[in-house]
């Protein structure tokens, strides 16, 4: 999505947050909408997959600390500048669309229209300003000067976001981005990228007004949530729920895994809720490593009992030895009160 966007969406009120919202509650917040509006939650649903992407677009520029903070502070410009790729824009950008279903946004330029340049030269105007605000990468970057002020210029950058599935991002793939003038462009997404990362393309992004490099094309990824798996560095979390015999007997159960297959676990007698097996190796394999699955127990109590089965669990309680699990939890509560 394109800087100039940035002026006509509140992606805070995207999200449902106040401007001074922690990363950690951003995240939280994000995680709940995007696991409503998920498209496998909602299949066929027009309005809940066009409100993921929404909310997908909002979180890659909030979560980013430096693009939040540009994103601040073009917002707190107000509504009254307008930057718009025309004619006079450098090359011919144009507009970029994943063909996963990801897109660019508004065109995916940064380049200034037609008449933003005073006599057309670059010094003095608009990109000075704001070169000074963001460091040369809110509305292009450039290096060296131009037509004799200090060296040929580099090409604007143009940012873009996209969205991949789950696995996509876990495994890495090749996807291909198509601009509206121009071949399509392949990109490798490596394994293990995350939400929020950015992939840098040089000399994608547009040409040199006066025969410098071109600039880049640095694309964010947006990646969707899965339904049983959640990412915590280079591990994979699920919640495995297990019978109440299960847990107190032991048992060996079969857990899913990212690639689809099924793997056998060894629950020990007398697990509790809550304890974290691991299956080493079936985690996120990306260059810098290689992570486990963790399962997360979770005895799952039924919630009918029938007069024969009722009457079984009171024998077993008749025979079970008194205690109360929470006595050590109420004396350290006492201690610290």
């Amino acid at each position: 999505m394109a800087s100039q966007d940035w002026f006509d969406k509140d992606f805070y009120a995207v999200l449902g947050v106040s401007k001074d919202v922690t990363p950690a509650e951003l995240k939280k917040v994000y995680r709940k909408l995007a696991r409503q509006y998920h498209p496998d939650s909602n299949p066929g649903d027009a309005k809940a997959e066009a409100k993921f992407k929404e909310i997908s677009e909002a979180n890659s520029v909030l979560s980013d600390a430096a693009q939040r903070k540009e994103y601040d502070q073009i917002r707190a410009m107000g509504s009254g500048a307008r930057f718009t790729a025309g004619a006079g824009g450098q090359g011919g950008g144009g507009g970029f669309e994943d063909v996963f279903g990801g897109m660019f946004g508004q065109g995916g330029r940064q380049g200034a229209g037609a008449g933003q340049y005073p006599s057309g030269a670059r010094g003095g105007g608009f990109e000075d300003i704001f070169s000074g605000m963001f460091g040369g990468g809110g509305f292009g970057q450039t290096s060296g000067g131009y037509r004799g002020y200090g060296g040929p210029s580099k090409g604007r950058d143009i940012v873009a976001s996209t969205t991949l599935d789950f696995r996509t991002a876990i495994t890495g793939d090749t996807i291909t981005l198509t601009q509206s003038q121009g071949k399509p462009i392949k990109v490798r997404v490596p394994a293990g990228v995350h939400d929020g990362q950015k992939i840098r393309l040089r000399g994608r992004g547009e040409p040199s007004l006066d025969g410098g490099e071109p600039g880049d094309i640095v694309l964010t990824i947006a990646v969707r949530p899965h339904p049983v798996f959640e990412r915590d560095g280079l591990n994979l979390r699920l919640d495995v729920p297990v019978t109440f015999a299960e847990a107190a007997l032991g048992a060996t159960i079969e857990v899913p895994t990212l690639s689809g297959e099924n793997v056998r676990l060894r629950v020990a007698p007398g697990t509790p809720s809550g304890r974290v097996l691991r299956v080493k190796g079936r985690g996120v394999d990306a260059k810098d490593g290689k992570g486990d699955l963790l399962a997360t127990v979770q005895v799952a109590v039924p919630s009918h009992l029938s007069d024969k089965a009722k009457a079984a669990v009171e024998a077993l309680v008749a025979a079970l030895p008194v205690e109360n699990p929470r006595g050590d939890l109420l004396d350290r509560a006492k201690q610290n009160s």
